[in-house]
Protein backbone atom coordinates (compact mmCIF):
# COMPACT_ATOMS: atom_id res chain seq x y z
CA UNK A 1 0.00 0.00 0.00
CA UNK A 2 2.87 2.38 0.81
CA UNK A 3 4.33 1.87 -2.68
CA UNK A 4 0.94 2.49 -4.27
CA UNK A 5 0.56 5.79 -2.38
CA UNK A 6 4.03 6.89 -3.50
CA UNK A 7 3.22 6.12 -7.14
CA UNK A 8 -0.14 7.93 -6.86
CA UNK A 9 1.52 10.98 -5.32
CA UNK A 10 4.14 11.04 -8.09
CA UNK A 11 1.41 10.83 -10.72
CA UNK A 12 -0.41 13.80 -9.23
CA UNK A 13 2.78 15.87 -9.28
CA UNK A 14 3.50 14.97 -12.91
CA UNK A 15 -0.09 15.77 -13.95
CA UNK A 16 -0.01 19.06 -12.11
CA UNK A 17 3.25 20.19 -13.65
CA UNK A 18 2.26 19.03 -17.11
CA UNK A 19 -0.67 21.45 -17.06
CA UNK A 20 1.74 24.36 -16.97
CA UNK A 21 3.17 25.70 -20.23
CA UNK A 22 6.61 25.99 -18.62
CA UNK A 23 6.82 22.23 -18.45
CA UNK A 24 6.93 22.12 -22.24
CA UNK A 25 9.60 24.81 -22.58
CA UNK A 26 12.93 23.50 -23.82
CA UNK A 27 15.78 24.01 -21.41
CA UNK A 28 19.05 23.06 -23.12
CA UNK A 29 21.81 22.03 -20.73
CA UNK A 30 24.56 22.14 -23.32
CA UNK A 31 25.34 24.15 -26.43
CA UNK A 32 26.08 22.89 -29.94
CA UNK A 33 29.63 24.17 -29.60
CA UNK A 34 31.66 25.21 -26.56
CA UNK A 35 31.27 28.74 -25.30
CA UNK A 36 33.63 31.22 -26.93
CA UNK A 37 37.16 30.67 -25.66
CA UNK A 38 38.39 33.64 -23.69
CA UNK A 39 41.61 32.80 -21.84
CA UNK A 40 44.98 31.21 -22.51
CA UNK A 41 44.18 28.03 -20.57
CA UNK A 42 41.08 27.42 -22.65
CA UNK A 43 42.97 27.98 -25.88
CA UNK A 44 45.80 25.70 -24.77
CA UNK A 45 43.41 22.88 -23.91
CA UNK A 46 41.60 23.29 -27.23
CA UNK A 47 44.86 23.26 -29.19
CA UNK A 48 45.96 20.06 -27.50
CA UNK A 49 42.58 18.67 -28.47
CA UNK A 50 43.51 19.10 -32.15
CA UNK A 51 46.46 16.72 -31.71
CA UNK A 52 44.25 14.36 -29.75
CA UNK A 53 41.66 14.32 -32.52
CA UNK A 54 44.29 13.83 -35.24
CA UNK A 55 45.52 10.82 -33.30
CA UNK A 56 42.04 9.26 -33.50
CA UNK A 57 42.44 9.07 -37.28
CA UNK A 58 45.54 6.91 -36.85
CA UNK A 59 44.53 4.79 -33.86
CA UNK A 60 40.99 3.69 -34.81
CA UNK A 61 40.53 -0.02 -34.04
CA UNK A 62 36.76 -0.50 -34.45
CA UNK A 63 37.55 -1.40 -38.07
CA UNK A 64 41.03 -2.89 -38.02
CA UNK A 65 41.20 -2.85 -41.81
CA UNK A 66 41.02 0.97 -41.77
CA UNK A 67 44.79 1.25 -42.26
CA UNK A 68 44.63 -1.18 -45.18
CA UNK A 69 42.18 1.12 -46.97
CA UNK A 70 45.07 3.46 -47.76
CA UNK A 71 47.45 0.77 -49.03
CA UNK A 72 45.71 -2.26 -50.55
CA UNK A 73 44.52 -1.99 -54.14
CA UNK A 74 47.37 0.44 -54.85
CA UNK A 75 50.76 -0.49 -56.30
CA UNK A 76 52.34 -1.42 -52.95
CA UNK A 77 50.02 -3.87 -51.17
CA UNK A 78 47.23 -6.44 -51.31
CA UNK A 79 44.73 -7.55 -48.69
CA UNK A 80 45.27 -11.02 -47.24
CA UNK A 81 42.82 -13.67 -46.09
CA UNK A 82 42.95 -11.97 -42.70
CA UNK A 83 41.28 -8.78 -43.89
CA UNK A 84 38.60 -7.11 -41.79
CA UNK A 85 36.04 -5.94 -44.36
CA UNK A 86 36.22 -2.16 -44.56
CA UNK A 87 39.14 -2.45 -47.00
CA UNK A 88 37.35 -4.72 -49.50
CA UNK A 89 36.05 -1.90 -51.77
CA UNK A 90 39.60 -0.59 -52.04
CA UNK A 91 40.80 -3.52 -54.10
CA UNK A 92 37.43 -4.67 -55.42
CA UNK A 93 36.46 -1.24 -56.68
CA UNK A 94 33.15 -2.55 -58.05
CA UNK A 95 31.99 -2.43 -54.43
CA UNK A 96 33.05 1.15 -53.71
CA UNK A 97 29.76 3.02 -53.35
CA UNK A 98 28.48 6.16 -51.59
CA UNK A 99 27.59 4.05 -48.54
CA UNK A 100 31.25 3.13 -48.04
CA UNK A 101 32.36 3.24 -44.41
CA UNK A 102 35.92 4.37 -45.04
CA UNK A 103 34.85 7.31 -47.20
CA UNK A 104 32.36 8.28 -44.48
CA UNK A 105 35.02 8.04 -41.79
CA UNK A 106 37.43 10.17 -43.84
CA UNK A 107 34.79 12.86 -44.33
CA UNK A 108 33.70 12.83 -40.69
CA UNK A 109 37.12 12.91 -39.02
CA UNK A 110 38.37 15.76 -41.17
CA UNK A 111 35.26 17.91 -40.79
CA UNK A 112 35.32 17.42 -37.02
CA UNK A 113 38.94 18.63 -37.10
CA UNK A 114 37.87 21.65 -39.17
CA UNK A 115 35.10 22.55 -36.75
CA UNK A 116 37.41 22.19 -33.73
CA UNK A 117 39.92 24.44 -35.49
CA UNK A 118 37.25 26.99 -36.39
CA UNK A 119 36.18 27.28 -32.75
CA UNK A 120 39.72 28.34 -31.87
CA UNK A 121 40.16 30.59 -34.92
CA UNK A 122 36.84 32.38 -34.48
CA UNK A 123 37.51 32.92 -30.76
CA UNK A 124 41.08 34.16 -31.12
CA UNK A 125 40.06 36.56 -33.91
CA UNK A 126 37.18 38.02 -31.89
CA UNK A 127 37.65 41.78 -31.36
CA UNK A 128 36.31 41.41 -27.83
CA UNK A 129 39.07 39.04 -26.72
CA UNK A 130 41.34 40.67 -24.14
CA UNK A 131 44.29 39.59 -22.04
CA UNK A 132 46.37 37.84 -24.73
CA UNK A 133 49.10 39.69 -26.61
CA UNK A 134 49.04 40.07 -30.37
CA UNK A 135 52.01 37.74 -30.67
CA UNK A 136 50.26 35.19 -28.48
CA UNK A 137 47.05 35.46 -30.50
CA UNK A 138 48.91 34.97 -33.76
CA UNK A 139 50.68 31.86 -32.50
CA UNK A 140 47.41 30.31 -31.31
CA UNK A 141 45.72 31.23 -34.57
CA UNK A 142 48.60 29.80 -36.60
CA UNK A 143 48.49 26.45 -34.82
CA UNK A 144 44.74 26.11 -35.40
CA UNK A 145 45.04 27.22 -39.02
CA UNK A 146 47.69 24.58 -39.66
CA UNK A 147 45.23 21.88 -38.61
CA UNK A 148 42.40 23.39 -40.63
CA UNK A 149 44.65 23.41 -43.68
CA UNK A 150 45.76 19.83 -42.94
CA UNK A 151 42.14 18.65 -42.84
CA UNK A 152 41.14 20.53 -45.97
CA UNK A 153 44.15 19.18 -47.87
CA UNK A 154 43.03 15.66 -46.95
CA UNK A 155 39.49 16.39 -48.11
CA UNK A 156 40.52 18.09 -51.35
CA UNK A 157 42.81 15.19 -52.22
CA UNK A 158 40.20 12.56 -51.46
CA UNK A 159 36.97 14.24 -52.62
CA UNK A 160 37.85 17.25 -54.81
CA UNK A 161 35.20 19.97 -54.37
CA UNK A 162 33.98 20.02 -50.76
CA UNK A 163 31.93 22.36 -48.52
CA UNK A 164 34.02 25.25 -47.26
CA UNK A 165 33.51 26.20 -43.60
CA UNK A 166 35.36 29.01 -41.89
CA UNK A 167 32.92 29.54 -39.02
CA UNK A 168 32.27 27.07 -36.22
CA UNK A 169 28.85 25.46 -36.41
CA UNK A 170 26.50 26.71 -33.69
CA UNK A 171 23.41 24.82 -34.87
CA UNK A 172 22.57 21.96 -37.23
CA UNK A 173 23.21 22.92 -40.86
CA UNK A 174 21.40 21.25 -43.77
CA UNK A 175 22.26 23.45 -46.75
CA UNK A 176 25.88 22.59 -47.55
CA UNK A 177 27.13 23.03 -51.09
CA UNK A 178 30.45 21.98 -52.54
CA UNK A 179 32.95 24.78 -53.10
CA UNK A 180 35.21 24.48 -56.15
CA UNK A 181 38.55 22.92 -55.21
CA UNK A 182 40.29 26.17 -56.24
CA UNK A 183 38.49 27.99 -53.42
CA UNK A 184 39.44 25.24 -50.98
CA UNK A 185 43.05 25.49 -52.12
CA UNK A 186 43.01 29.26 -51.62
CA UNK A 187 41.97 28.78 -48.00
CA UNK A 188 44.66 26.14 -47.46
CA UNK A 189 47.34 28.43 -48.90
CA UNK A 190 46.12 31.39 -46.84
CA UNK A 191 46.05 29.35 -43.63
CA UNK A 192 49.50 27.85 -44.20
CA UNK A 193 51.05 31.18 -45.21
CA UNK A 194 49.81 32.63 -41.92
CA UNK A 195 51.03 29.56 -40.04
CA UNK A 196 54.53 29.80 -41.54
CA UNK A 197 54.78 33.45 -40.52
CA UNK A 198 53.59 32.89 -36.94
CA UNK A 199 54.47 29.36 -35.83
CA UNK A 200 57.73 28.98 -33.90
CA UNK A 201 60.95 27.63 -35.30
CA UNK A 202 61.34 23.94 -34.45
CA UNK A 203 64.01 24.77 -31.85
CA UNK A 204 61.62 27.16 -30.11
CA UNK A 205 58.65 24.80 -29.75
CA UNK A 206 57.39 24.71 -26.17
CA UNK A 207 59.42 22.43 -23.92
CA UNK A 208 58.34 20.45 -20.88
CA UNK A 209 59.95 20.57 -17.46
CA UNK A 210 62.74 18.23 -18.60
CA UNK A 211 63.61 20.44 -21.53
CA UNK A 212 62.45 17.93 -24.14
CA UNK A 213 60.52 19.19 -27.12
CA UNK A 214 56.85 18.40 -27.43
CA UNK A 215 55.52 17.38 -30.83
CA UNK A 216 53.76 20.72 -31.25
CA UNK A 217 53.42 22.61 -34.51
CA UNK A 218 56.43 24.39 -35.97
CA UNK A 219 56.72 26.45 -39.14
CA UNK A 220 58.46 23.69 -41.10
CA UNK A 221 55.40 21.48 -40.78
CA UNK A 222 53.37 24.21 -42.47
CA UNK A 223 56.04 24.67 -45.15
CA UNK A 224 56.06 20.96 -46.01
CA UNK A 225 52.27 20.82 -46.19
CA UNK A 226 52.22 23.95 -48.33
CA UNK A 227 54.79 22.42 -50.68
CA UNK A 228 52.62 19.33 -51.10
CA UNK A 229 49.53 21.51 -51.63
CA UNK A 230 51.26 23.52 -54.35
CA UNK A 231 52.19 20.28 -56.10
CA UNK A 232 48.56 19.16 -56.04
CA UNK A 233 47.58 22.60 -57.39
CA UNK A 234 50.02 22.31 -60.30
CA UNK A 235 52.34 25.06 -59.01
CA UNK A 236 55.68 23.23 -58.75
CA UNK A 237 57.76 26.42 -58.73
CA UNK A 238 56.04 27.60 -55.55
CA UNK A 239 56.37 24.10 -54.08
CA UNK A 240 60.10 24.09 -54.80
CA UNK A 241 60.60 27.34 -52.90
CA UNK A 242 58.94 25.97 -49.75
CA UNK A 243 60.75 22.64 -49.84
CA UNK A 244 64.15 24.15 -50.57
CA UNK A 245 63.67 26.48 -47.62
CA UNK A 246 63.20 23.51 -45.28
CA UNK A 247 66.34 21.79 -46.57
CA UNK A 248 68.39 24.99 -46.58
CA UNK A 249 67.30 25.92 -43.04
CA UNK A 250 70.03 23.75 -41.58
CA UNK A 251 67.61 22.49 -38.93
CA UNK A 252 67.38 18.94 -40.29
CA UNK A 253 69.82 16.27 -41.44
CA UNK A 254 69.34 12.88 -43.01
CA UNK A 255 70.14 10.11 -40.54
CA UNK A 256 73.37 8.50 -41.76
CA UNK A 257 74.80 7.02 -38.56
CA UNK A 258 73.43 4.73 -35.91
CA UNK A 259 71.95 6.41 -32.85
CA UNK A 260 69.62 5.90 -29.93
CA UNK A 261 68.64 3.09 -27.62
CA UNK A 262 69.44 0.02 -29.75
CA UNK A 263 72.86 0.77 -31.20
CA UNK A 264 74.31 -2.26 -29.42
CA UNK A 265 71.83 -4.61 -31.11
CA UNK A 266 71.20 -5.69 -34.67
CA UNK A 267 70.08 -2.83 -36.88
CA UNK A 268 71.31 -0.02 -39.10
CA UNK A 269 71.07 3.76 -39.25
CA UNK A 270 67.87 3.66 -41.31
CA UNK A 271 66.06 1.17 -39.04
CA UNK A 272 67.10 3.18 -35.96
CA UNK A 273 64.64 5.93 -36.97
CA UNK A 274 61.66 3.65 -36.38
CA UNK A 275 62.57 2.29 -32.97
CA UNK A 276 60.23 3.55 -30.25
CA UNK A 277 62.46 5.79 -28.17
CA UNK A 278 64.35 7.03 -31.23
CA UNK A 279 61.56 8.59 -33.28
CA UNK A 280 61.46 12.10 -31.85
CA UNK A 281 63.78 15.01 -32.52
CA UNK A 282 64.59 15.13 -28.81
CA UNK A 283 65.62 11.46 -29.04
CA UNK A 284 68.12 12.04 -31.84
CA UNK A 285 65.99 11.79 -34.99
CA UNK A 286 67.46 14.64 -37.00
CA UNK A 287 64.98 14.06 -39.84
CA UNK A 288 61.88 14.61 -37.71
CA UNK A 289 59.69 17.51 -38.84
CA UNK A 290 56.36 16.36 -37.34
CA UNK A 291 56.12 13.45 -34.92
CA UNK A 292 52.72 12.85 -33.36
CA UNK A 293 53.83 11.57 -29.99
CA UNK A 294 52.03 8.70 -28.25
CA UNK A 295 52.46 7.52 -24.68
CA UNK A 296 51.37 4.40 -22.83
CA UNK A 297 48.04 5.35 -21.17
CA UNK A 298 48.91 3.15 -18.19
CA UNK A 299 51.68 5.60 -17.32
CA UNK A 300 50.48 8.84 -18.96
CA UNK A 301 46.79 9.66 -18.64
CA UNK A 302 45.44 10.55 -22.09
CA UNK A 303 48.73 9.56 -23.71
CA UNK A 304 46.97 7.55 -26.41
CA UNK A 305 43.57 7.93 -28.01
CA UNK A 306 42.82 4.43 -29.20
CA UNK A 307 44.32 1.07 -30.06
CA UNK A 308 46.72 1.57 -32.94
CA UNK A 309 46.73 -1.39 -35.33
CA UNK A 310 49.75 -0.57 -37.50
CA UNK A 311 51.82 -3.51 -36.25
CA UNK A 312 48.95 -5.94 -36.70
CA UNK A 313 48.22 -4.68 -40.21
CA UNK A 314 51.76 -4.40 -41.60
CA UNK A 315 53.48 -7.30 -39.85
CA UNK A 316 53.21 -11.03 -40.58
CA UNK A 317 51.35 -13.57 -38.43
CA UNK A 318 54.50 -15.63 -37.87
CA UNK A 319 53.30 -16.84 -34.46
CA UNK A 320 50.84 -19.15 -36.25
CA UNK A 321 53.82 -21.22 -37.43
CA UNK A 322 54.92 -24.07 -35.16
CA UNK A 323 58.29 -23.23 -33.67
CA UNK A 324 57.81 -19.47 -33.76
CA UNK A 325 57.31 -17.51 -30.53
CA UNK A 326 56.44 -13.86 -29.99
CA UNK A 327 59.53 -11.76 -29.30
CA UNK A 328 61.05 -8.31 -29.53
CA UNK A 329 63.37 -9.27 -32.39
CA UNK A 330 60.42 -10.50 -34.45
CA UNK A 331 58.39 -7.39 -33.76
CA UNK A 332 55.63 -8.55 -31.44
CA UNK A 333 52.26 -9.97 -32.39
CA UNK A 334 51.10 -9.09 -35.89
CA UNK A 335 48.21 -10.42 -37.96
CA UNK A 336 49.22 -9.78 -41.56
CA UNK A 337 46.12 -7.90 -42.61
CA UNK A 338 47.95 -6.78 -45.75
CA UNK A 339 50.84 -8.12 -47.81
CA UNK A 340 53.39 -6.15 -49.77
CA UNK A 341 52.77 -6.48 -53.49
CA UNK A 342 54.94 -8.74 -55.60
CA UNK A 343 56.31 -5.61 -57.26
CA UNK A 344 57.58 -4.32 -53.91
CA UNK A 345 58.91 -7.71 -52.81
CA UNK A 346 60.66 -8.73 -56.02
CA UNK A 347 61.23 -5.70 -58.22
CA UNK A 348 61.33 -2.42 -56.28
CA UNK A 349 64.73 -2.47 -54.60
CA UNK A 350 68.16 -2.47 -56.20
CA UNK A 351 70.78 -4.71 -54.60
CA UNK A 352 72.65 -2.89 -51.86
CA UNK A 353 69.79 -0.55 -50.85
CA UNK A 354 69.85 -0.30 -47.06
CA UNK A 355 66.10 0.32 -47.07
CA UNK A 356 65.78 -3.29 -48.23
CA UNK A 357 68.15 -4.72 -45.63
CA UNK A 358 67.00 -7.52 -43.35
CA UNK A 359 66.63 -4.87 -40.63
CA UNK A 360 64.03 -2.97 -42.68
CA UNK A 361 62.22 -5.51 -44.88
CA UNK A 362 61.98 -8.85 -43.14
CA UNK A 363 61.87 -11.75 -45.57
CA UNK A 364 63.03 -14.76 -43.54
CA UNK A 365 62.71 -16.19 -40.02
CA UNK A 366 64.64 -18.53 -37.76
CA UNK A 367 62.71 -20.81 -35.40
CA UNK A 368 62.90 -19.09 -32.02
CA UNK A 369 60.68 -21.12 -29.67
CA UNK A 370 63.03 -22.99 -27.29
CA UNK A 371 60.24 -25.43 -26.45
CA UNK A 372 60.48 -26.77 -29.99
CA UNK A 373 63.99 -28.15 -29.51
CA UNK A 374 64.11 -30.03 -32.81
CA UNK A 375 63.46 -26.82 -34.74
CA UNK A 376 65.09 -24.17 -32.58
CA UNK A 377 67.71 -22.07 -34.38
CA UNK A 378 67.00 -23.49 -37.84
CA UNK A 379 65.79 -21.37 -40.77
CA UNK A 380 62.05 -21.42 -41.35
CA UNK A 381 61.44 -22.78 -44.86
CA UNK A 382 59.68 -20.64 -47.42
CA UNK A 383 56.89 -22.83 -48.68
CA UNK A 384 53.19 -22.89 -49.44
CA UNK A 385 50.59 -20.34 -48.43
CA UNK A 386 52.57 -19.23 -45.37
CA UNK A 387 54.53 -16.92 -47.66
CA UNK A 388 51.28 -15.08 -48.44
CA UNK A 389 50.22 -14.52 -44.84
CA UNK A 390 52.10 -15.99 -41.88
CA UNK A 391 55.59 -15.49 -43.29
CA UNK A 392 54.95 -12.74 -45.82
CA UNK A 393 57.80 -10.23 -46.31
CA UNK A 394 56.98 -6.97 -44.54
CA UNK A 395 58.34 -3.67 -43.32
CA UNK A 396 59.72 -3.65 -39.78
CA UNK A 397 58.84 0.01 -39.20
CA UNK A 398 55.92 -0.90 -36.94
CA UNK A 399 57.69 -3.47 -34.76
CA UNK A 400 56.87 -3.04 -31.08
CA UNK A 401 56.82 -5.65 -28.32
CA UNK A 402 55.79 -5.44 -24.69
CA UNK A 403 56.63 -8.64 -22.74
CA UNK A 404 53.88 -7.69 -20.29
CA UNK A 405 51.32 -7.63 -23.11
CA UNK A 406 52.29 -10.34 -25.57
CA UNK A 407 48.79 -10.43 -27.09
CA UNK A 408 49.43 -6.82 -28.11
CA UNK A 409 46.04 -5.55 -29.15
CA UNK A 410 47.25 -1.97 -29.10
CA UNK A 411 50.57 -0.64 -30.34
CA UNK A 412 52.20 2.23 -28.45
CA UNK A 413 54.47 3.98 -30.92
CA UNK A 414 54.94 7.51 -32.24
CA UNK A 415 53.71 8.47 -35.71
CA UNK A 416 56.35 10.14 -37.89
CA UNK A 417 54.05 12.22 -40.10
CA UNK A 418 56.70 14.40 -41.75
CA UNK A 419 60.43 13.86 -42.10
CA UNK A 420 63.25 15.17 -44.23
CA UNK A 421 63.39 12.09 -46.44
CA UNK A 422 59.99 13.01 -47.85
CA UNK A 423 61.00 16.65 -48.23
CA UNK A 424 63.64 15.58 -50.76
CA UNK A 425 61.09 13.45 -52.62
CA UNK A 426 58.58 16.29 -52.85
CA UNK A 427 61.34 18.64 -53.97
CA UNK A 428 62.42 16.23 -56.72
CA UNK A 429 58.80 16.03 -57.88
CA UNK A 430 58.57 19.83 -58.00
CA UNK A 431 61.80 20.06 -59.97
CA UNK A 432 60.77 17.31 -62.40
CA UNK A 433 57.46 19.03 -63.10
CA UNK A 434 59.37 22.16 -64.11
CA UNK A 435 61.59 20.18 -66.47
CA UNK A 436 64.62 20.53 -64.17
CA UNK A 437 65.72 16.93 -64.66
CA UNK A 438 69.31 17.37 -63.53
CA UNK A 439 68.20 19.22 -60.38
CA UNK A 440 65.70 16.45 -59.67
CA UNK A 441 68.39 13.79 -60.15
CA UNK A 442 70.71 15.68 -57.80
CA UNK A 443 67.95 15.85 -55.17
CA UNK A 444 67.13 12.15 -55.46
CA UNK A 445 70.82 11.29 -55.30
CA UNK A 446 71.02 12.88 -51.85
CA UNK A 447 68.60 10.21 -50.64
CA UNK A 448 70.25 7.47 -52.66
CA UNK A 449 73.69 8.35 -51.31
CA UNK A 450 72.25 7.70 -47.85
CA UNK A 451 70.61 4.47 -49.01
CA UNK A 452 73.58 2.88 -50.79
CA UNK A 453 76.79 2.40 -48.80
CA UNK A 454 78.65 1.89 -52.13
CA UNK A 455 77.36 5.14 -53.68
CA UNK A 456 78.20 6.52 -56.24
CA UNK A 457 79.41 3.21 -57.73
CA UNK A 458 76.02 1.74 -56.85
CA UNK A 459 72.82 3.75 -56.62
CA UNK A 460 73.59 6.98 -58.42
CA UNK A 461 71.07 8.05 -61.07
CA UNK A 462 71.32 10.44 -64.02
CA UNK A 463 68.93 13.10 -65.31
CA UNK A 464 67.77 10.67 -67.99
CA UNK A 465 66.53 8.29 -65.27
CA UNK A 466 64.15 10.84 -63.78
CA UNK A 467 60.41 10.50 -64.40
CA UNK A 468 57.31 10.80 -62.26
CA UNK A 469 57.18 7.00 -62.10
CA UNK A 470 60.78 6.86 -60.87
CA UNK A 471 60.00 9.43 -58.18
CA UNK A 472 56.94 7.45 -57.07
CA UNK A 473 59.08 4.29 -57.04
CA UNK A 474 61.59 6.09 -54.83
CA UNK A 475 58.77 7.23 -52.53
CA UNK A 476 57.81 3.58 -52.06
CA UNK A 477 61.42 2.63 -51.33
CA UNK A 478 61.83 5.41 -48.79
CA UNK A 479 58.35 5.68 -47.27
CA UNK A 480 56.80 2.21 -47.41
CA UNK A 481 54.68 1.78 -44.29
CA UNK A 482 54.76 5.53 -43.58
CA UNK A 483 53.06 7.40 -46.39
CA UNK A 484 49.37 7.24 -47.22
CA UNK A 485 50.02 5.58 -50.57
CA UNK A 486 46.48 5.92 -51.86
CA UNK A 487 46.45 9.68 -51.28
CA UNK A 488 49.85 10.04 -52.98
CA UNK A 489 48.59 8.25 -56.09
CA UNK A 490 45.31 10.18 -56.02
CA UNK A 491 47.19 13.46 -55.69
CA UNK A 492 49.46 12.63 -58.62
CA UNK A 493 46.57 11.07 -60.60
CA UNK A 494 48.63 7.91 -61.16
CA UNK A 495 46.52 5.40 -59.22
CA UNK A 496 45.00 3.71 -62.28
CA UNK A 497 48.12 3.58 -64.45
CA UNK A 498 50.42 2.32 -61.71
CA UNK A 499 48.06 -0.30 -60.32
CA UNK A 500 47.29 -1.66 -63.79
CA UNK A 501 50.98 -1.87 -64.58
CA UNK A 502 52.38 -3.07 -61.25
CA UNK A 503 49.68 -4.83 -59.22
CA UNK A 504 46.85 -5.98 -61.46
CA UNK A 505 47.55 -9.72 -61.41
CA UNK A 506 48.09 -10.52 -57.75
CA UNK A 507 47.17 -14.05 -56.68
CA UNK A 508 45.96 -12.59 -53.39
CA UNK A 509 42.76 -10.54 -53.62
CA UNK A 510 43.47 -9.10 -57.07
CA UNK A 511 42.36 -5.60 -58.02
CA UNK A 512 38.98 -5.43 -59.76
CA UNK A 513 37.06 -2.64 -61.48
CA UNK A 514 39.56 0.19 -61.03
CA UNK A 515 38.89 3.24 -63.23
CA UNK A 516 39.45 6.99 -63.27
CA UNK A 517 36.29 7.31 -61.17
CA UNK A 518 38.39 6.16 -58.23
CA UNK A 519 40.79 9.07 -58.39
CA UNK A 520 38.24 10.58 -55.98
CA UNK A 521 36.20 8.94 -53.23
CA UNK A 522 32.39 9.02 -53.18
CA UNK A 523 30.68 11.77 -51.19
CA UNK A 524 29.04 9.87 -48.29
CA UNK A 525 25.38 9.19 -49.06
CA UNK A 526 24.32 10.10 -45.52
CA UNK A 527 25.74 13.60 -46.00
CA UNK A 528 23.75 14.01 -49.22
CA UNK A 529 20.53 12.70 -47.70
CA UNK A 530 20.71 14.79 -44.52
CA UNK A 531 21.49 17.94 -46.49
CA UNK A 532 17.78 18.59 -47.15
CA UNK A 533 17.95 22.32 -47.93
CA UNK A 534 20.54 22.23 -50.73
CA UNK A 535 21.98 19.81 -53.23
CA UNK A 536 25.29 18.22 -52.29
CA UNK A 537 26.47 16.84 -55.61
CA UNK A 538 27.96 13.34 -55.85
CA UNK A 539 31.30 12.74 -57.56
CA UNK A 540 31.03 11.44 -61.14
CA UNK A 541 30.77 7.68 -61.54
CA UNK A 542 29.18 7.01 -58.17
Amino acid sequence: MKSFIQILLLSVIVLATSCRDSFLAEKPFSSYTPATLNDSLGFEASLIGLYNHTSTILTWSDQQGWLSVWQVGTDVANATANQQGIEIPYYDYTRLTPTDGAAGRTWDRNYVLINLSNIIINSIESPSLKGISTVGKNKINAEAKFFRAYAYNNLATCFGDVPLLTEALTAPKTDFTRAPVDQVNNLIVSDLTFAIANLPDIDDVKSNAKGKLYGRANKYMAMQLLGETYLRMGKPDLAEAQLQAIINSGKFKLVKNRYGIKTSTTGDYYSDMFVYGNQRRSQGNTEAIWVLEQENPSTVVGGNTGSAQQRRVWGAAYHNVKGMALSDSTGGRALGRLRLSNWVIYNLYQQGDIRNSANNIRRRYVYNDPVQTALYGKPVPYAGSDTLFNLAPHTTKWYQFDPNDTFGFAMIKDFILMRLGETYLLLAEAQFKQGKLQDAANTLNVLRARAFPSYPNVGKIEASDVSLDFILDERARELIGEENRRMTLMRTKTLVSRVNRLNANSAVNPVKGLSNTHLLLPIPLTEIQLNKDAVLQQNPGY
